[in-house]
Formats: C-alpha cells, structure tokens, sequence
C-alpha cells in the first residue's frame, strides 16, 4: 500500500510526497469549519399518510364519556385476545433453555424456515426451507420484496383503499405508486380494467392484499385467478401481503357481494330456500385461498407472520415465501433477498426458537374462537350501522375491519370523513379512522377487536352522532331516509 506525507506552510500551500514524489497541490482555499448536518434525502421522502392526518386532528375527546378507540390494527390493545397458553408456553421454554442468545443467519435459523415451509406447502405451491427468507415482522417482509424488485424511478401497483405502508416504503426507495381501484360496490373486488390500464414497461410488481386491511374483504377463487391471468398477460410479479391469510369470517345475513350502494328495506324477508342455496355457495366460495396456490406461471413473493393470526403483532416475527414455479425469479432475486436481510441480521432468535412449537401445538379451538369473536363482532357493527341514516357499511368478510362510507351530502357541515371523525371524537369519545389515512375519502374504518360491549357502545353513539347532524334531501324532514 502507498504511504503519504501531507505537508503545508505558512503561506498556505499543501504539498503531498508519495514514496518520495512531491505533487505541488496549490494554495488551499481558506475556510472557516462549520456545523452542516442535514438529514437524508431518503428521510426527507419518508412519509406516513395515517400519522400525518392523525397528528393533524386536534382535537379533545367529551370529557363525559370514555374514549373508545376503533382506529388501531393491535389486538393486543384492550387485552381481550390474548394468545394462547401454548404460544407464550413456547417462548419461555425457548429463553429459558439459553440456546437462543446469539446472533442467527440473516435469513433465519434453518430449521425454522423448515417449520414455515412445512406449515404452508400444499400440492399446488410446495414450498422448501429455501424458499422462505424470516424477518423482522410482515412490514419488513414487504420492504425487502419491494426493494429487492423495484429500481428508483420504476413504479408499484398499490390497491386504493389500501395498507398505508406500501406508499410510505415505496416513496423512501424512490419507487413510484399507482393505484389501482378496488370497488365497494362489489365487495371491493379490484377493477380489473383499471387494474391493467395502468401497466407499463416501468412497473415492477403489483400489491395484492388479501384478506385485505382496510376493507375486511377476501377475494374469491375465481377473482383471484381473474387477477392472476392480468399479471400473466403483463409479466408482472406479485407481492401478495397475505399477512390476514385464514381469517376468512363471513359475516351471517346476506352475501358479501351485496352492494352497499342499494337501498335495504326496513324489514327483509327471511331468504327462501332457492336463496339460502345461493347463499351458501357464495360463502363457499368466500374462503380464502393463499393466491399462489391458483398461480401456474406467475412468480410471487408473499408475506406472513405471526403478528395477526397468533395475536402478537409486538414480537416481530415474518416471512417470504418464495413461489417461483417457472424459475422466472432464478438465483438472482433469491440472491438479492439474501443481501437485504443482511442489513439487520434477521428477527428475534428467542422467538425463532419457539416457532416450531408455537406453529405445530397451536390447539385448533384458539383459532376458531379468535374468528368466532371477531365474526360477532362483525354481525354486530354491520346491522348497527347499516341502520344508521346517512351510513352505508360494506359487509366484511375476512381481517378485522369494517369500512363504513359516509353519505356527505347527508351531512353538510363537514367537508370530508377527517372532519367528520373529528367531530365524532370530539362529541362522543369514539375514533375511527377517516379513509382517507388510506386513499379512500368519505369512509372510514373500524376495528373489530374491541371487547363486544365496547363495540356495541361505540356503534349507539355513532348512531347518536349521525342522529343530530344528518339532514334530509331538500325539502325533506330531517332524519327521513330509507332505514
């Protein structure tokens, strides 16, 4: 290795010898150090859309009620799911036994990434070790796959309403979004139309969410092979964030499919017996169906966890899987995987130690009754608000959520669903999120985890809220309306 002498005089100038050379450099400039940190440009595009209009809302909750909050996507919050005896038994065991104080690979514990594999492989997707990559929650799984498919300057297909994170990670890696719509009217199916329209030969992947937060929606089989032969006509890859994956719920009463934007009369008929058919097929057919299972060509890239299903978002524990039947992805975005995950060194090691017991002793009753409370809770707030005038709830079928649009011109002195929830907040100590937090205005959502006399408490002082500021069509009597 070359050495260096770096010598200066008086006057100012700067000589550097090198293995005896001298290179006569000049007068360096004059200047005075000085403090100049700045944060980064990946910093400065870093934004969240719900924290930038929740910390926007100023405003005090009635002091004369208590605060109900049905904004946050935590189960965990009010302490009336807790997870099983098994799961937490799991992690002691796993501390307790000291194996599991060092550092992982990036990727995960091989064994670990068996255990997913294993829990997850069917006859139509077969997965192997190799084809799951562990990591720091579903949020990083989602992370990594976008940044290792999207360059700066290309562009993601995002649903609207959708998960507010894919804007924010995509618009920090400099990656553009577009959003494809997703329709109310029907359930929220994604338009295919528009979907496809927005194609071009700079568009890395497309976002499926499934079952889906905001909306509580989950796609048929047959919609999700719709989607499928899109991204196969367009060569597109898949994220499908199926973090939600198996809490299909179904809500009791008429299809998902039924459109909000229908007038419901005051009292329907119990359905017939041709009807109860029909109905029964439907919610046949609304069970939810991991979408590379359906994929005979296209490469997708999902992401899961722990966080939603197990109830414990706070541990951090997610996954990649790998479905590449074609080996259209090949070595490289294997590969590429593997690099990103080396920037953190992986998830939790106490947690990987417990993962296999905690996915193969899970008892099956913890999963029925976690989606049993969250299907009354379901049942419970669609009837309550779907009788409430100037409300129109589309029925959910899968997640936790519940989105609930506003008939504004129903209620005119706000402008939109941000002042509206404030003014809810404000009056009755009950949050929800506006929809716009996820590209959707003049809805909000609704978290169905709150304990069930919560939740019925919630929805009577929305009615009560919606009672003293809704106003009939013109010339109309206030409060008319078809409920």
């Amino acid at each position: 290795m070359d050495s260096y002498l770096i010598q200066t005089n008086g006057s100012g100038d700067v000589h550097v010898h090198k293995t005896g050379a001298s290179l006569f450099l000049g007068k360096a400039k004059g200047r005075k150090p000085r403090w100049a940190v700045r944060a980064s440009e990946m910093s400065k595009k870093t934004f969240n859309p719900i924290r930038a209009i929740v910390d926007s809302m100023k405003v005090e909750p009635n002091p004369n009620k208590p605060m109900i909050s049905l904004s946050l996507g935590d189960p965990t919050v009010f302490g009336n799911l807790p997870t099983d005896d098994e799961v937490t038994q799991a992690v002691k065991e796993a501390l307790d036994s000291g194996r599991y104080n060092g550092y992982a690979p990036s990727v995960g514990y091989q064994s670990c990434r068996q255990v997913v594999a294993a829990h997850y492989s069917c006859p139509e997707a077969p997965l192997e070790a190799q084809d799951v990559i562990l990591t720091s929650g579903c949020s990083q799984a989602i992370e990594l796959v976008l940044a290792v498919l999207a360059n700066p300057g290309q562009n993601i297909l995002v649903p609207r309403p959708g998960f507010s994170l894919y804007k924010t990670l995509a618009l920090s890696l400099g990656i553009e979004v577009k959003f494809y719509n997703l329709l109310p009217e029907r359930a929220w199916e994604i338009d295919l139309k528009h979907l496809e329209s927005l194609v071009d030969e700079k568009t890395a992947c497309l976002i499926v969410n499934n079952p889906s937060n905001p909306c509580g929606s989950v796609f048929s089989k047959s919609h999700l092979q719709k989607i499928l032969a899109v991204a196969s006509r367009q060569c597109v890859p898949i994220l499908a964030d199926e973090i939600y994956g198996d809490m299909a719920i179904i809500c009791s009463g008429l299809p998902a499919t039924e459109s909000w934007s229908q007038p419901r009369p005051r009292a329907a008929p119990l359905p017939s017996g041709a009807l109860m058919h029909r109905l029964s097929q439907v919610f046949a057919e609304g069970k939810y169906k991991p979408i590379a299972a359906l994929s005979t060509n296209v490469p997708i890239l999902s992401c899961g966890g722990l966080a939603k299903r197990w109830l414990v978002p706070g541990w951090r524990m997610g996954w990649i899987l790998v479905h590449d039947r074609r080996d259209i992805f090949g070595n490289e975005i294997r590969d590429g995987l593997v690099r990103l995950s080396q920037r953190i060194l992986g998830p939790c090691t106490i947690v990987q130690g417990a993962l296999e017991h905690i996915m193969r002793q899970t008892p099956p009753e913890f999963y029925h009754n976690t989606l049993s409370f969250l299907k009354s809770n379901a049942d419970l707030c669609y009837a309550a608000l779907s009788a409430v005038c100037g409300l129109q709830p589309v029925r959910p079928a899968g997640a936790m959520y519940l989105m609930v649009g506003i008939e504004m011109e129903h209620f005119p002195e706000f402008e939109n669903d941000v002042e509206f929830t404030e003014q809810l907040i404000s009056e009755e100590s009950v949050f929800c999120l506006p929809a716009t937090c996820f590209e959707y205005p003049n809805y909000f959502r609704v978290v169905l985890t709150v304990p069930e006399a919560l939740m019925a408490e919630a929805c009577s002082r929305i009615q009560e809220f919606c009672e003293r500021h809704y106003q009939g069509s013109e010339g109309a009597q206030d409060l008319e309306c078809d409920k």
